[in-house]
């Protein structure tokens, strides 16, 4: 399967803005064959603490992200926020947080979730937003995968024990330039450890708190190669991912039985 990351701006707390930007990016990505079109974490609002930031479950942002996957017959993913129970805060009538909220659409209206496990208190988010209780993973054309969320990166454990049903990690973030060192060699820390691939599909710009990103954007091999790469631009990120390439790096390298829980 060929997945694209799409590295993107994003204008901030404006959602039409945004759908109407990433639109013509999802078209080029499927034109180069993409079959599953990654965008980044908040990727309809930026990384807002706004109160009233969350929308409902099936709000605008995922109707967004199933009209693209319908549209172009591919999967198409990335986070906003959303609250559990559809009374969200758009209006201002629900009370409830939003979560973290990872949304991957089908083609043929099937849309999976996975809720952020560890909001980034080193930014308030723990404040605005719900912890997700759990990963998921998700069969998209013979391939097993799992998405985590930015700050997720950071705990080593919750791939490890996600790893023997996963061939590739999803990773949609909005990480800042100052721990670009750190992204980067998560990134591929993961992968090696796991000999899974990672698609880590990062923002550029600088959001509406003064936060400047840098992208890097990559996907990485098994074996924890850089398969694609990109730097400080608005571009898509393309690489081939293979379950089989997962099976024969783990058959040849025996690491993961050897672990001790």
């Amino acid at each position: 399967m060929r997945i694209a990351a799409v590295q993107h701006d994003i204008v901030w707390e404006d959602r039409d803005a945004n759908f109407a930007r990433l639109a013509p990016q999802v078209g080029r990505a499927v034109g180069a064959g993409a079959e599953l079109v990654l965008l980044t974490e908040t990727f309809s609002t930026g990384f807002s603490m706004t109160p009233g930031i969350g929308e409902p479950e099936g709000g605008p942002s995922a109707r967004f992200l199933a009209g693209q996957a319908a549209e172009h017959g591919v999967w198409v993913g990335g986070t906003c926020p959303e609250v559990e129970d559809g009374v969200g805060e758009m209006g201002g009538a629900g009370t409830e947080l939003p979560y973290n909220s990872f949304v991957l659409a089908g083609p043929d209206g099937t849309v999976h979730r996975y809720r952020k496990l560890h909001p980034f208190t080193h930014a308030g988010e723990h404040e605005r937003f719900r912890a997700g209780e759990k990963p998921t993973t998700v069969e998209v054309g013979g391939l097993r995968i799992t998405p985590f969320i930015c700050y997720d990166l950071r705990f080593a454990n919750v791939f490890w024990d996600a790893a023997p049903q996963t061939d590739v990690y999803l990773v949609p973030a909005n990480w800042p330039s100052p721990r670009r060192h750190h992204w980067q060699t998560l990134l591929q820390a993961r992968a090696i450890e796991n000999q899974a691939y990672v698609v880590g599909c990062n923002r550029v710009g600088t959001a509406g708190d003064g936060t400047e990103h840098v992208g890097d954007s990559r996907v990485v091999s098994p074996m924890g190669e850089l398969l694609a790469t990109a730097a400080g631009i608005e571009t898509i990120v393309l690489a081939d991912v293979d379950a089989a390439e997962v099976a024969a790096t783990r058959d040849r390298l025996r690491f993961l039985p050897d672990r001790r829980v």
